[in-house]
C-alpha cells in the first residue's frame, strides 16, 4: 500500500519544493518559517489525497490547499514576538545585497495585504493564473478574485512608493 500511494509523489514534491516554498513564503508575507510550516502541512494533505489527484492536478490542489490555509492562519495570527532573517550588515556582493533587499521590500509590502488580497496578487501574478482560475482556487466569484487583485495592487504600490521616498 505505502509503495502504490507514494509512486510519484516523491518526485513532484523533488520538482516542484523550490517553487511552492516560494509560493508558501509569500502567501506568509515572506516569514519563511510559517511558510515552511504551511508548505509541510498543505504536502501532508496532497499525500492523504495523492491517490485521486496524482493524474489530475496535483499542483492546483495543493496550491489550494496553500491559499486556504493560509488564510485561515492569518486571521489566528499572533503578533508578538516575530523572528527576522535580516541582518545589522550587509556584506558581500552589492548585486546580491540589492535583489535581496528588493525581495524583502516586496515581502514586507506583502505582508500589508489581508490574507486573500495577498493571496489573490500571489495567484494572478506570481503564480501567473488567470483571473478565473485565481477565482477557483481561492473559491470566489471572477469578480471579486478581480477586486481583490485590483486593490492588493493599489495597496502595495501604495507601500512600495511610500518606503522608496525620501524622509525629509
Amino acid at each position: 500500500m505505502r509503495q502504490s500511494r507514494a509512486d510519484g509523489f516523491d518526485e513532484f514534491v523533488a520538482a516542484r519544493w523550490s517553487a511552492l516554498f516560494h509560493l508558501a513564503r509569500l502567501l506568509t508575507g515572506g516569514d519563511r518559517h510559517r511558510a515552511e510550516d504551511l508548505l509541510q502541512d498543505g504536502l501532508l494533505k496532497l499525500w492523504s489525497a495523492w491517490p485521486k489527484v496524482a493524474g489530475q492536478a496535483p499542483e492546483a490542489y495543493v496550491r489550494q490547499v496553500l491559499v486556504r490555509a493560509a488564510a485561515r492562519s492569518a486571521r489566528r495570527r499572533w503578533w508578538g514576538e516575530r523572528p527576522t532573517e535580516e541582518l545589522p550588515e550587509t556584506a558581500g556582493c552589492q548585486d546580491l545585497a540589492a535583489v535581496v533587499e528588493e525581495r524583502t521590500r516586496l515581502e514586507a509590502a506583502l505582508a500589508l495585504l489581508s490574507a486573500r488580497q495577498r493571496a489573490a496578487v500571489v495567484l494572478r501574478y506570481y503564480q501567473d493564473l488567470p483571473e478565473r482560475q485565481v477565482a477557483e482556487v481561492m473559491g470566489c466569484p471572477v469578480g471579486t478574485a478581480r477586486s481583490l487583485t485590483s486593490r492588493g495592487v493599489a495597496k502595495l504600490r501604495q507601500a512600495l512608493t511610500e518606503v522608496s521616498e525620501p524622509v525629509g
